[in-house]
Formats: structure tokens, sequence, C-alpha cells
């Protein structure tokens, strides 16, 4: 009897449940994580910098950034006040890669509908320089934990980014949701009146190729979603396909705007935002104990 008892104890411990691990050590989801964050772990938007684009499928609220491309932010919000946005065009929409919208064109002109390297070459009444990166002289880069393929990535106030300390330089990270200029061959014809989003894969190719001047907030789903283009690169081949763009303008413009505010990446909420993103439970069987930049996307919000 006594041997069959000590037979029996392996079998009943290996039946026996696993103790629950202690509360503590039981992960917080980055949502649950962001909802709990202090006010103070936050950062407010300027309304000056969020751009308001209502268009045939709905709204999309945008933040620009222009501590990384000032001369093109600056560009942007004076084609805003213009007007030149106001019945503009969605002219391409390329699937896992970008929507992108131009401002009304000139008189007697149709909107731009193909890509720089065929259409016609436009004259630009300011030139704007290739704002791609910036020096990281006083700028407060926070490293990712994790290796990135292309370069050093991390976070600056608030926005995903990259820099290469060999050069100096700083950089805004290609990744869902990012907004950049559209431009012709050469680097220094982007003037803001042309703008994408990415929708898909973040294609970290790009990065100082293209200025980037922002990042959707909000309503970017209804867009993604519209109709691939036929033409190259996914260009509308006519103006029944392209989508009208009704009106836009600074959320400064408008009043009783939402208030919209993004996480401080320099905070200890943050920190852990990042940790839950790499370590995720619940559904997950093993944990990836790393995550590429663009999947740690930086917390934002709407204060209603």
């Amino acid at each position: 009897m006594k041997q069959l008892l000590l037979l029996a104890a392996p079998l009943l411990m290996a039946q026996a449940p696993a103790a629950s691990p202690p509360p503590s050590l039981v992960a917080t989801s980055a949502d649950e994580i962001a909802n709990a964050a202090p006010a103070n772990h936050w950062l407010d938007i300027s309304p000056d910098h969020i751009m308001v684009m209502d268009t045939a499928v709905g709204q999309m609220v945008i933040q620009l950034a222009p501590q990384f491309a000032p001369m093109h932010v600056a560009a942007i919000q004076k084609l805003v006040r213009a007007g030149r946005f106001d019945d503009g065009r969605i002219v391409r929409v390329q699937d896992n890669y970008v929507v992108q919208w131009a401002a009304k064109p000139e008189a007697g002109k149709q909107p731009v509908s193909q890509p720089p390297d065929v259409r016609e070459q436009r004259l630009r009444p300011a030139p704007l320089p290739a704002e791609y990166e910036r020096s990281i002289d006083d700028v407060a880069f926070a490293p990712s934990p994790f290796k990135d393929s292309y370069a050093e990535a991390g976070w600056v106030s608030g926005w995903q980014a990259a820099r290469d300390s060999s050069t100096g330089t700083v950089w805004l990270a290609h990744c869902y949701g990012t907004v950049g200029v559209g431009r012709d061959m050469p680097p220094d014809t982007g003037d803001g009146a042309e703008l994408y989003t990415v929708i898909g894969h973040g294609p970290r190719h790009l990065d100082r190729n293209i200025a980037n001047v922002g990042r959707v907030l909000a309503g970017i789903e209804p867009h993604a979603a519209l109709p691939r283009g036929t033409e190259a690169l996914g260009f509308y081949k006519n103006e029944k396909q392209r989508v009208k763009i009704a009106r836009v303008r600074l959320a400064s413009q408008i009043p009783g705007f939402p208030r919209w505010q993004m996480m401080d990446t320099a905070s200890p909420s943050f920190r852990a935002v990042v940790q839950a993103r790499a370590n995720r439970t619940g559904f997950f069987i093993r944990q990836a104990g790393a995550a590429d930049l663009c999947t740690l996307k930086v917390p934002v919000r709407e204060l209603k």
C-alpha cells in the first residue's frame, strides 16, 4: 500500500491545477495602463497643430509635427487657412501602402493623378527644403529597449522616431498613420499641397527620403477602406473615382473642438506601455519579449 501511495503522489501532483500568480505579477494591458495614467503623464496637443479633414467618407483628425518639419508644417497651415484643401481630392489609394490627397489645383488644371516620375512637373512658387531629418541637438531622445533594423529607434516628445548618432540627426519614422508630404522627383519639390498617410506595414525604407509632418489621431479607418486605385502606384484613373474633400480646417478654427493629448514618452506610464506591448498576456502563449518601433504606438486621447 505504501508503494502505491508513493506512485500515486506524482500523478496527483500533475493533475493539481497550477496556482494562480500573485496579483502583483499579473501583467496589465497597454490600454489599461494608458487609461490609468495620471494627468502629468500626458502632453497637450496645440489646436494649431491639429488638422481636421472632412471628406465624403468621414472625418480625419491629423496632428502636425512642427519640431521635425517646421517649414512644411507652416506651409500646410497656410494652405489650410487659405482654403486650398477645400474641394480637393483623394487621388491615390495603394493597397498596404498609402492614402494620398491633394489640394484643389490651380484654375484650369486637374488634380495630381500620376506618379512623380511620369506626370508634368509643377512650378513651385516657394520650394521648401528637404526636411527629412533634423539635428539631434536639444532633443530629448528616449531610446527603445529593443533593437531596430533601420536605426536606433525611440521616441521624441510623444513621437515615434529614430536617430543616427554618427551624423547627429533624428527623424520621424514611417509607421501606420504617419503623414508625409508628396513630392516630385527632386527632393525640394514638396510644398505641402499633397499629403499621404500610411495604411499598411510601416515602410521604414522611406525614412529620410520624404518629409514626415505628422500622424493621424482619428478617422483613418474609412479612408484606409477606400477602393484601391487601378493606375500605377494606386492612383485613381479619373475624376469619378476620386473622393471629394469637403473642407479642411485647423482645430483652432473650430469653436468647441475637443482637446487632444498624447502620452509623454519620457513618463513611467509610457515605459510600462512599451513593456506591456512587448510581453502580452491572456491570449498569448509565448511572450515576444520585444517589439518593433511601429508596434510601440504612443497612446493619444480625445478629451470631450
